[in-house]
């Protein structure tokens, strides 16, 4: 009985501090980072639809909404504010809004461009203490915990944790949980990767 309470203890410390750690990382690493590459109007919301794009090439407001886990409308909203940004391009399909498409502009990329760069220092001055297979390790870790969490909820098939978009080419999570990666699915005949010197912009 014990050791079940002890048990207990332990996971629900865990969940406290895997809270603190994504706090972190959301609060005092990516903002800073936004507000360093771009200026504080620009949200996640329009970064992470902006990575959406980078990653694969033409695509509709239906694709948008179903990525970022919004309605067409919201989708829509920002996109067109993105537009007004000049940060996409978008054309209008006279018979079908949701289907209208939005391409990435060179501002965008080379906004990408920027964020990626200050979060490679941010990265090496926050991380370069810790020694790189210590970091693999914990990386692999918090792979199979997140894969455990999705697979274990009601709709594990209709999540996507969008891990392939700002960080990584591939999808670890689909490859943990042995699915093919939910906006990949919905978008692999219309893949088309944006490769630079520098990058995948």
């Amino acid at each position: 009985m014990a050791c079940e309470a002890r048990s207990a203890e332990v996971r629900t410390d865990f969940l406290g501090s895997a809270h603190v750690f994504a706090a972190a990382i959301r609060r005092a690493f990516e903002q800073e980072i936004l507000r360093e590459s771009a200026d504080e109007s620009l949200s996640f919301s329009h970064l992470k639809l902006l990575f959406f794009g980078s990653a694969t090439g033409e695509h509709t407001v239906g694709d948008a909404a179903d990525f970022l886990g919004v309605s067409d409308a919201a989708a829509s909203k920002t996109v067109e504010k993105l537009v007004r940004r000049r940060l996409l391009t978008r054309a209008e399909r006279a018979e079908d809004r949701r289907s209208s498409c939005f391409r990435l502009t060179d501002e965008s990329r080379a906004l990408l461009r920027s964020f990626e760069e200050a979060r490679h220092r941010k990265a090496a001055e926050v991380l370069g203490r810790f020694d790189p297979g210590e970091l693999q390790r914990a990386a692999e870790l918090l792979d199979r915990l997140a894969a455990s969490i999705v697979q274990h909820g009601s709709r594990p098939d209709e999540v996507c944790l969008q891990c392939g978009i700002s960080y990584r080419e591939n999808c670890r999570f689909g490859e943990l949980s042995r699915r093919e990666c939910f906006y990949r699915r919905h978008k692999s005949d219309k893949l088309e990767p944006l490769v630079s010197p520098g990058g995948r912009f």
